[in-house]
């Protein structure tokens, strides 16, 4: 999720970026692909589709698979919700900054392999231990966070590999497809994780995300184009090669304002979705299958939002649609809070949809910016410190919920998260996006952009 958790300039974005052409992402076409050729008639875009397909469709069922075995087969308590989910995301805050300096030295894809070969062990291990009546909350925090770590070295890999893969001229459409089939993935793996939850259990529903990651390591091994080796004349300090991520990041104004709001989308809905399971099951004693229908709801909206965001984005501007969702979202964060058994379930579900459209537009607008203004050298790092900043917002997140669920109770929980969705416009209405038009390509109008 993430939440993780991404132009009208005339200058040339080389200049505008301070680098030579050669060091920005994505400048050469990888395997001879033809401009203006569809990304699906690239066979190892396709490969790389189909992992990324079954594979998330997995990690939307084992989102709502996990907390709710915690809760269903071992009881867990609102503080223990969010220890479990504060731990899936804490791998980001312990090494993320690093991770990315180590990408950065290595092929992507024998990482992402890895990565998915780790994580099907892991979760396959949660089935079997419950149906061997060995199940403890302990075993499903150390899975949990061991998946973490893997997942801080896949998603990493991931987007800086992609740019190398299908070119800067498709990598719009690569972004779009892959987040449009994310957010499908979301809407019917909730649905779907709903109803295995309900008929065979919460833990039997986590091995359907262990095939998934097998599943997407055997397409990514298939992927015939050769890797280059990664660049090796550059390397200098771990700290220093960290920093180059971070400066890059705190140095441009643009990519700033998103980290920070970013980074408070996220936290704000880890808080809400950390104590829904409770609010649900306990609480208001429905059933999984309607907290999957619930999810659905968000699923649907970000789906409409991914799947829209490059349209909007050439009919209003992108610069403006990244702000105007942003605004656009307050009005419907405090119907969150008001979920109940009856009408309060349909207004919350609305205001959920709102918030999920928003992201969906986001994710394709902005991480198609995040490739375009990044040096190729530099992507591994600034992708380590965008989702060093989105994903330790989700642990923090989980434990805000855990500690008010368990002083003020969850609906206090509910309360808080919908507070900070509803101020977390502020770092983008602040920043130059609300006087421009477009993104820009290298960073027109984006001064300060920090030297090597």
């Amino acid at each position: 999720m993430t939440t993780t958790p991404d132009r009208t300039s005339e200058e040339d974005p080389e200049r505008a970026l301070g680098v030579p052409p050669a060091e920005l992402a994505g400048t050469a076409l990888p395997g001879g692909a033809a401009p203006g050729r569809s990304v699906f008639a690239d066979p190892d875009f396709r490969r790389l589709f189909a992992a990324a397909a079954m594979s998330r469709l997995g990690t939307s069922i084992g989102h709502l698979a996990v907390p709710l075995a915690a809760v269903t087969a071992l009881a867990a308590t609102p503080g223990e919700l969010g220890v479990l989910a504060m731990l899936s995301t804490l791998a980001f805050l312990l090494i993320g900054l690093p991770a990315g300096v180590w990408v950065d030295r290595l092929r992507r894809r024998p990482v992402m392999v890895v990565a998915d070969l780790v994580r099907a062990a892991l979760l396959a291990s949660v089935p079997l231990a419950w149906w061997l009546g060995a199940l403890t909350f302990a075993h499903l925090c150390a899975v949990v966070l061991v998946c973490g770590f893997a997942t801080v070295f896949f998603e990493i890999a991931d987007q800086s590999y992609l740019p190398q893969l299908v070119g800067p001229d498709r990598l719009t459409a690569a972004n779009t497809a892959l987040v449009s089939m994310d957010a499908a993935n979301q809407l019917a793996g909730r649905g779907i994780g709903g109803l295995l939850i309900q008929l065979l259990s919460a833990p039997a529903a986590i091995l359907v995300d262990a095939l998934s990651y097998l599943w997407s390591a055997v397409c990514l091994r298939g992927i015939t184009r050769a890797e280059p080796p990664p660049a090796r004349g550059e390397r200098t300090s771990l700290p220093r090669e960290v920093g180059q991520g971070l400066g890059m990041v705190a140095g441009h104004p643009i990519l700033r304002a998103i980290a920070v709001e970013g980074a408070l989308t996220n936290l704000a809905i880890q808080i809400v979705q950390t104590v829904l399971p409770l609010v649900f099951v306990r609480e208001l004693g429905l059933s999984p299958l309607w907290f999957g229908v619930f999810l659905t709801a968000g699923g649907v909206g970000f789906l409409l939002g991914s799947a829209g965001a490059a349209r909007l984005g050439r009919r209003f501007g992108e610069s403006r649609v990244v702000w105007l969702t942003s605004v656009a979202v307050v009005p419907f964060a405090p119907l969150i809070p008001l979920v109940d058994a009856g009408a309060g379930l349909w207004l919350a579900g609305a205001g959920w949809m709102a918030v999920t459209y928003k992201v969906g537009v986001a994710n394709v607008i902005k991480v198609g910016f995040r490739q375009r203004v990044t040096p190729g050298r530099l992507l591994g790092r600034v992708t380590a410190t965008m989702r060093f900043m989105f994903t330790g917002a989700l642990a923090i997140g989980a434990g805000a919920a855990g500690l008010i669920g368990e002083l003020a109770g969850t609906r206090a929980a509910l309360w808080a998260g919908a507070a900070v969705l509803a101020v977390s416009f502020l770092p983008i209405m602040l920043s130059p996006l609300r006087t421009l038009r477009d993104l820009p390509d290298g960073a027109g109008g984006a001064p300060g952009t920090p030297e090597d």
